[in-house]
């Protein structure tokens, strides 16, 4: 197992805070697929980011939020 680091921003419809961050993961060597490292930190890290933010009794979707993938490397 190979350890990634990725730099990233997530962006809501809604809430006006932009979470500018990295994201840790863990997998077989061999090529990134994106889509699924943005379904990943949208899962693990910025719908936890904007729940924190907006609090527990605003509904929050995940396809409400937009994350860009700054850059990718090995860890």
């Amino acid at each position: 197992m190979t350890t990634y680091i990725a730099q990233f921003i997530a962006k809501h419809r809604i809430v006006q805070v932009q979470q500018n961050s990295v994201f840790t993961w863990r997998q077989e060597g061999g090529e990134i697929d994106e889509s699924l490292l943005v379904d990943k930190i949208k899962r693990e890290s910025a719908l936890l980011f904007y729940q924190l933010v907006a609090g527990r009794n605003y509904p929050l979707n995940s396809s409400d939020i937009v994350v860009t993938v700054l850059k990718t490397e090995i860890y």
